[in-house]
């Protein structure tokens, strides 16, 4: 009986200290879709030493070299969420994998996300974009300078044309003090960054201020009376169903369960797993590749009229560029024109990177986001891949991949080429492949990229012509060599 005893309570003992399971939410889709999905992780941009030419590599070999262990991509098709998946690992405690429900926290993506849910302020009559906000602000007030009193808007604040200090955050450890939101405007004691100020002339240039955003956080929190998250939720999220995206700093325990892990380098997690970011607009918004796709679509319902949550005119305010910078507007970024016109935004926090890119017209964008910000550098590589599979237009660098080259082409550079030291380099013709010989080495076949240069994948050289003269690019130094025949 005694064994029997002992054995329950070891039992018990078990059970009570494992890891909760959670359920793995990976969708497949189509044959078509899946066969997409594995061509984009296969086929990652990986840009070489030289600017224009870029190199295909797995995700799998990146996340490796990157030391990332988890991220979460959603790909946006035709005005839908055409897939979403995640891959590697969230928490290495409980060894969660990453799925799409799993939580990371958005950095500056938190910005435009904030933006959206003052420009439904906006429409029903509660803020004014162009009121000074001292006149709402009661916890706080923009300081003057001197007898000189700065009138700032939330339409500045939002865009980043307010001449604020403070770019961005560190956030804070569980264990640390958490400043209050007037705390950090006044750069306050238990505060880890300087007061907000004016230091530039408001309304005559862009600069990008964190400290600008809070303060329209504070805005909102005195007109409202409300705490951040529980506006947020009720104006934005409950309304489109982001049943898991947050402003709650830190997580409750019902989303802590299926965040993920920050590792900002080497694969170190972060004590206490993530920083708190009291800068909730600013930098403080949990969520997922998922929801923020369906923020992005939202956006682009409106556009054509067809959102029943916001009317187009909002919508065509907010993306319309800034007298003063043309590539932002009220939250987003713009880039591109007609067609490729695109609204978008990046994030960074301790231990997590975010980027969202969508079209304006055309139904089509992406978001991703990591746990680790050694690997930021995937961010771009990944978008690159979906850019290529989804033919987005202008979104991909002029020179992307290497292309064929003609007999024509050959003949026209094939020769022996010098240079004022004596030194020759010889272009010749192998199986229909252009190659370069140097001295006793033997040939080395070249690459042509789209910009009429050619190139080299392991000895990181690139050559490039201008009728007879030959540019030989390596290491940051450039040689001229002159052709001397074209046999």
């Amino acid at each position: 009986m005694k064994s029997l005893n002992l054995a329950i309570l070891l039992l018990l003992i078990s059970c009570s200290t494992a890891p909760k399971e959670r359920k793995f939410d990976n969708p497949k889709y189509s044959v078509e879709v899946e066969q997409r999905i594995q061509r984009i992780i296969n086929n990652l941009q990986v840009e070489t030493e030289f600017n224009e030419i870029y190199e295909a590599k797995t995700l799998s070999e990146q996340l490796k070299k990157y030391h990332t262990p988890g991220l979460s991509i959603a790909v946006i098709n035709n005005g839908k969420i055409e897939w979403a998946r995640g891959f590697g690992i969230a928490n290495e405690e409980s060894k969660d994998s990453v799925d799409i429900e799993t939580l990371f926290e958005a950095g500056s993506v938190s910005k435009p996300t904030f933006a959206l849910t003052v420009m439904k302020l906006k429409e029903k009559g509660i803020v004014d974009l162009d009121k000074d906000v001292n006149e709402y602000l009661k916890a706080w007030k923009v300081p003057s300078h001197d007898n000189w009193q700065p009138k700032l808007t939330l339409r500045q604040l939002l865009s980043h044309t307010a001449g604020l200090t403070v770019h961005g955050f560190p956030g804070y450890l569980k264990t640390d003090s958490i400043p209050t939101v007037p705390q950090l405007l006044s750069g306050k004691s238990p505060a880890n960054t300087g007061e907000v100020k004016v230091n530039i002339l408001p309304g005559t240039a862009f600069r990008y201020s964190g400290g600008g955003t809070t303060i329209a956080q504070q805005t909102i929190m005195d007109i409202t009376g409300k705490s951040f998250p529980a506006l947020t939720r009720e104006e934005l999220f409950n309304p489109l169903k982001l049943k898991h995206s947050t402003y709650m700093q830190p997580l409750p325990d019902s989303l802590e369960e299926i965040a993920s892990t920050a590792f900002p380098y080497k694969g170190i997690p972060i004590v206490g797993r993530y920083h708190v970011y009291p800068e909730m607009a600013a930098a403080g918004l949990w969520t997922n590749p998922s929801e923020l796709a369906l923020l992005a679509i939202e956006v682009q319902k409106a556009l054509k009229g067809e959102s029943s949550f916001y009317k187009k005119e909002t919508i065509e305010e907010m993306l319309t560029p800034q007298k003063i910078a043309s590539n932002i507007g009220i939250g987003f970024f713009l880039n591109g024109k007609g067609d490729s016109a695109r609204f978008g935004h990046g994030g960074w926090d301790e231990g997590f990177v975010t980027d969202l890119a969508a079209y304006k017209h055309l139904g089509k964008g992406a978001v991703i986001m990591i746990n680790s910000n050694e690997g930021v550098a995937l961010l771009n590589e990944i978008m690159q891949a979906i850019a290529i599979e989804y033919q987005w237009p202008d979104y991909l660098p002029k020179s992307q991949k290497p292309a064929a080259l003609s007999v024509n082409e050959i003949k026209k550079v094939k020769g022996i080429y010098s240079n004022e030291e004596g030194q020759e380099l010889k272009l010749d013709e192998a199986n229909g492949i252009l190659t370069l010989t140097y001295q006793h080495q033997n040939p080395i076949p070249l690459i042509k990229s789209t910009e009429n240069k050619f190139y080299d994948k392991q000895f990181n050289f690139l050559i490039s012509f201008d009728k007879d003269v030959l540019q030989f690019k390596q290491m940051g130094d450039t040689k001229s060599y002159k052709r001397k025949s074209q046999k």
